[in-house]
């Protein structure tokens, strides 16, 4: 009897994690534009189950849906109008720049070795995706460094979710990062408004990517960031003469007295972080700091359930 083997891909989709996710739900938070009958709140009007607005009754509108205690009141007639609910519709946008291929001493293991960044982002894709395609929900992915490598459209088919999880295992670090247009590009790309989840070290300047925010924002789309940084990228534990290696641009290394620039280098750090929070915050956009010293199951886990208890 011939033993059959798993494709690689699967290695992304980690039962625990899995089971922990799969009790939990991702729900739209605001209205989105779907095309099947689902969980979440549409954008369009119909006759579903919650109300939105009265409107005057027009020749041809179904009577059934006439409101009789506002025509008693105001001897007129008016429709009621009901607000569809429909799947959704998500993208996720996973960096796979050089600076995401940092494996710190600190991170998480998996399948035997320390997970870099971008590995880590891979398996934060993977577990979302496969949460959404069994939610009957569409889910595309675009995969990028200084350009866009795959976009991948939004499906709801559970074949299209083999498609993905193969993209993502082929995707290595790349080149410098080069976020703006890359973002702005997508914004545009995407026509449906729905939910646009971002994988990334967000390596770029604070100002240029908040406006990038703000575009998907203005198209109408909630937007999910997973801010992915190494333990030492947080904490920068290094110290005496040091070499460090830019991931992005080969060849480039700096020398330099660790001690020496440590306090420095974490007030801009924290800078950076706190004008990314900050500014997501006034957009209403979930800013979701994570570090690859956690397991991803549990960040992933404790950010849903956050989220199922402010929908309530």
């Amino acid at each position: 009897m011939v033993e059959e083997t798993q494709p690689e891909y699967t290695r992304l989709l980690d039962p625990d994690a899995l089971a922990k996710v799969h009790r939990l739900e991702l729900i739209a938070r605001g209205a989105v534009e779907g095309f099947i009958s689902g969980r979440h709140k549409s954008c369009y009007k119909g006759a579903s189950v919650e109300f939105a607005e009265h409107r005057q009754y027009v020749a041809g509108d179904d009577i059934k849906l006439l409101d009789w205690r506002v025509y008693a009141r105001t001897d007129r007639y008016y429709i009621k109008e009901f607000l569809e609910e429909t799947n959704l519709r998500a993208t996720i946008l996973l960096d796979a720049s050089g600076s995401m291929g940092y494996r710190g001493d600190h991170a998480a293991r998996y399948d035997g070795k320390r997970l870099s960044k971008l590995e880590y982002g891979k398996y934060l894709a993977a577990t979302l995706m496969h949460l959404m395609v069994y939610q009957q929900d569409a889910v595309g992915l675009v995969t990028f460094d200084n350009k866009m490598r795959r976009y991948i459209p939004a499906r709801s088919v559970v074949t299209h979710l083999r498609t993905m999880l193969e993209e993502l295992m082929n995707t290595s670090p790349g080149d410098e990062t080069d976020l703006a247009p890359i973002f702005h590009d997508i914004a545009e790309r995407i026509h449906r408004r729905g939910l646009v989840i971002i994988i990334s070290d967000l390596f770029d300047e604070p100002e240029e990517i908040l406006n990038c925010f703000h575009h998907f924002r203005y198209r109408k789309h909630e937007l999910i960031i997973f801010h992915v940084m190494a333990q030492e990228e947080l904490t920068f534990p290094f110290t005496g003469q040091s070499k460090f290696e830019d991931l992005e641009i080969a060849d480039r290394t700096l020398q330099l007295d660790a001690g020496a620039v440590r306090a420095e280098y974490l007030d801009r750090v924290r800078a950076f972080v706190r004008q990314i929070e900050v500014g997501c915050g006034t957009m209403r956009v979930d800013y979701v700091p994570v570090c690859t010293a956690n397991s991803f199951d549990v960040a992933l886990s404790d950010y849903l359930a956050r989220r199922r208890r402010r929908a309530k």
